[in-house]
């Protein structure tokens, strides 16, 4: 990847003079879910000139919602005043009002993004911080009415942009989004070319990625499963 993204004839050179040095500011907490953050970032991660860091309440190490693995944030919220592009990942937590201190962030910094954007039950953070007020959004499947009480118009697309918003289904979404946001920015070669690089062609085992797709029984072991959490 570094040898790819090192040969910038193969992108756009004006994209990548413009946003040179924009700040990708994404967002971790207890209780985060791994690949909701992991994933936008690796298609940001080699993209020519950006700024890709992560950022929480305090910087230091920030365990997952399973505990097992923790992932560490360089900058704390207070220290990130004006990025460019944030990204809020879901978890097994909800947002606690507008004195969580994600929301709080998003608050402070939404006025003056580019973008803003969520993956899984990250929209929720955004509906509490008053961003999705009216506005058509996604997450997790499990989540829909939850955002749908907080303000939002939810809708059970995979990747939703009103906006300078995007919003993200659940988890494996995260990928779709980035992608997104790369060919917003960059053009949709430089979108393609990272989608290439990273190998996203999901054929997966088994045709159950949606409740639309799956069955009565499975969805109700997974919400008794998310239950116990």
């Amino acid at each position: 990847m570094a040898a790819i993204a090192g040969n910038v004839s193969l992108w756009s050179a004006d994209a990548i003079r413009d946003h040179a040095g924009m700040q990708i500011s994404l967002a971790l907490y207890p209780g985060f879910t791994a690949l909701d953050i992991v994933g936008p970032f690796q298609t940001f991660a080699d993209v020519p000139g950006l700024e890709v860091g992560f950022v929480a309440e305090q910087a230091g190490p920030v365990l997952d919602h399973t505990g097992r693995l923790s992932m560490v944030a360089t900058t704390s919220f207070a220290e990130v005043a004006a990025p460019e592009i944030i990204v809020i990942p879901g978890g097994m937590v909800r947002p606690q009002g507008v004195d969580d201190p994600v929301v709080q962030w998003i608050r402070a910094v939404h006025p003056t993004t580019m973008w803003t954007t969520s993956v899984c039950t990250g929209s929720l953070y955004l509906a509490t911080a008053g961003v999705l007020d009216g506005v058509d959004a996604t997450g997790h499947w499990a989540a829909m009415e939850e955002l749908g009480r907080l303000g939002a118009c939810p809708t059970g697309s995979r990747v939703v942009e009103r906006g300078k918003v995007i919003t993200a289904a659940g988890v494996s979404a995260g990928v779709d989004m980035g992608l997104t946001l790369v060919a917003r920015i960059f053009g949709d070669d430089m979108a393609k070319i990272i989608q290439l690089a990273i190998e996203y062609d999901p054929q997966p085992p088994f045709d159950a990625g949606s409740p639309e797709k799956s069955t009565p029984e499975i969805i109700d072991l997974l919400r008794a499963t998310m239950a116990m959490r």
